[in-house]
C-alpha cells in the first residue's frame, strides 16, 4: 500500500529525529534539502545515516524516505552518504522531466549493488512541479518505464519562486491560483496514467485542523492517495481522510454482494439505483485499501 501520510523531518534536528519513531505517519521524509541550511548539510547526512542504520530495512514503521537535493546540486553526495543505511525510498525535488527519475534510478542501481541492498527496492517519489519545465512535461511519466516510481507529488512554493510570482494564491478566494490548480490536476492525471499514486501537497497552516480535514477529504474524493505533512499534528487527520469511512466500506461490501448474487450481470439494482461495472471496480478498490490499512496496523 502506498503511504497516505508523509511527514517531513529535518535531517539535522536531533529533537525531531528523536521523536520520529513515535509518529503515526505511514512514511517519514528525512530531509536534506530545503529545511537544512547549506552549512548543516554534511552533519545532516551523518544524522540521517545514523537514523537509517539503527532501523533495519524491512522492519521499519514508519517507512523511511530521504529527500535529497536536486540532481544538478548535491544529490550524488547525499546518496553516497546515506545509501549505506538502505532507505525505503528517495524523494527527488525540482525535477525537470521523467528522465531525471531514470537517471536517479541508474545511480540507485549502483548504490544498491555496492551496499548489498536488494536490487530495485529503493523507491522514488518525485516532486514533479517545482520547475516550469517539469510541470510542462508531466505526461512523460506515462510514457517512460520507471519501475522504482511509487507516486508523484507536487509543490507550489518552489514553482511560484521559479515563475517569479508574488503569490501562489488567488487573492479573491484564498485558494490556489489558476496555474497551481493546473499543476495539481496534471499531477493527478499523470500519476493515474503512469499507474502510480498521486500525493497531494502540504497544507501550510498546521494549526487549521478543520481546513486540513476538509481539503484532504476533497483530495481523496478526487483520487489522491495521500498527502505531505509538515507538522506531526497533521498526520492523524491525513490518515483518516485518506482511509475509507465505515459507511464507504459497508456500501462497497453491499455493491460486491449485489454483483455476487447476479453472476454475469453487467448492471444490478441497489437501493433503487442501477449500478454497473465501474461501481464494482470502485467497491473492490475501497475494500482493498481498507484491508491494506488494517494489515499495516
Amino acid at each position: 500500500m502506498t503511504p497516505r501520510s508523509w511527514l517531513f523531518i529535518p535531517g539535522d534536528s536531533d529533537k525531531k529525529l528523536g521523536k520520529a519513531d513515535g509518529s503515526t505517519a505511514d512514511a517519514l521524509i528525512l530531509d536534506l534539502e530545503d529545511s537544512v541550511s547549506p552549512e548543516n548539510k554534511p552533519v545532516a547526512r551523518e544524522k540521517v545515516l545514523a537514523h537509517l542504520s539503527a532501523r533495519p530495512k524491512g522492519s521499519r514503521k514508519p517507512l523511511l524516505y530521504v529527500r535529497i537535493n536536486p540532481l544538478d546540486d548535491t544529490a550524488l553526495a547525499d546518496l553516497a552518504a546515506i545509501m549505506p543505511g538502505a532507505p525505503d525510498g528517495i524523494m527527488i525535488p525540482k525535477t525537470t522531466c521523467a528522465d531525471d527519475v531514470r537517471v536517479l534510478s541508474l545511480w540507485l542501481d549502483a548504490f544498491e549493488a555496492a551496499h548489498g541492498i536488494d536490487a530495485g527496492t529503493t523507491r522514488i517519489l518525485p516532486v514533479a512541479t517545482e520547475t516550469a519545465a517539469g510541470t510542462l512535461k508531466l505526461m512523460e511519466f506515462a510514457d517512460t518505464a520507471l519501475p522504482r516510481l511509487i507516486g508523484l507529488t507536487w509543490g507550489a512554493e518552489d514553482l511560484s519562486a521559479a515563475l517569479g510570482a508574488g503569490t501562489n494564491l488567488d487573492p479573491a478566494t484564498g485558494e490556489w491560483a489558476l496555474v497551481y490548480k493546473l499543476a495539481r490536476v496534471q499531477v493527478l492525471l499523470a500519476a493515474k496514467a503512469a499507474d502510480v499514486a498521486a500525493i497531494d501537497t502540504l497544507y501550510v497552516d498546521f494549526r487549521d485542523e478543520d481546513g486540513l480535514r476538509q481539503s484532504s477529504s476533497r483530495a481523496a474524493d478526487e483520487g489522491f492517495a495521500g498527502r505531505i505533512a509538515i507538522h506531526p499534528a497533521q498526520v492523524d487527520p491525513i490518515n483518516e481522510a485518506f482511509a475509507p469511512s465505515p459507511q464507504a466500506v459497508q456500501h462497497a461490501r453491499r455493491v460486491i454482494a449485489a454483483f455476487d448474487a447476479n453472476p454475469g450481470a453487467g448492471t444490478v439494482g441497489l437501493d433503487g439505483k442501477m449500478i454497473d461495472i465501474p461501481h464494482l471496480k470502485q467497491a473492490r478498490n475501497v475494500l482493498a485499501l481498507h484491508t491494506a490499512i488494517l494489515a499495516r496496523g
